[in-house]
């Protein structure tokens, strides 16, 4: 153990699958970086949108080269000590726009003292978040997420996970509380999904 790993807190960063203007999931997810950082956490987001990534294309990759934001978000995993992401279900599929992004981390190559894409995700926490107006809160997407990221990049998906049903009510803009839920027993499992991450991510650090 080091002195900086040590000390210093741990580190998470926190993804939405969906970068539309007023999204529940964004919402849920800067909820779940609220609760990290009550922990003793530190939060950064990532606009998966901002990366500008392309459609992953190997003809592509060939003619120009890795995207510049391709290695900005290998770089981004690799200075983290794990990730909360909120995915939400699109014809009961994760959405484009993350697994875009993340199939175009997945060819990222090491180079000097960067890792490679899945270098940089390899044996980190994720603790996994949906949420939906419907009544089934994008529930059919998390195990694919969770097949995904486990088999493909390593990572340690929690066991907890949060699919948050009528999600405009939980998340709404009216509700004068902003910390928690509307409904207590699904902001606990919030709290256990939030509190397993970052307890995973302390253990890396030690």
């Amino acid at each position: 153990m080091t002195a900086t790993s040590a000390t210093r807190s741990p580190r998470l960063l926190v993804i939405s699958g969906s970068a539309r203007t007023g999204s529940l999931n964004s919402e849920l997810a800067e909820l779940a970086a609220h609760k990290a950082r009550a922990l003793g956490a530190e939060t950064s987001t990532v606009d998966l949108r901002a990366l500008g990534l392309p459609v992953f294309d190997a003809d592509l990759l060939q003619a120009q080269g890795m995207p510049q934001g391709a290695l900005q978000l290998r770089d981004w995993m690799a200075q983290h000590d794990g990730v909360l992401l909120a995915s939400p279900e699109y014809n009961a599929l994760p959405t484009p726009l993350f697994i875009n992004a993340f199939d175009w981390l997945s060819v990222v190559q090491a180079e000097g003292e960067a890792p490679s894409g899945t270098g940089a995700t390899a044996g980190k926490p994720v603790g996994l978040l949906a949420a939906s107006p419907g009544a089934l809160g994008g529930i059919r997407a998390l195990p694919i997420v969770r097949t995904y990221l486990s088999t493909n990049f390593a990572m340690v998906v929690v066991p907890e996970q949060l699919a948050l049903p009528l999600a405009d009510q939980q998340l709404s803009a009216e509700r004068a509380d902003r910390e928690r839920l509307a409904k207590p027993e699904l902001d606990a499992v919030l709290d256990r999904l939030v509190a397993s991450v970052v307890k995973q991510a302390r253990w890396r650090l030690a």
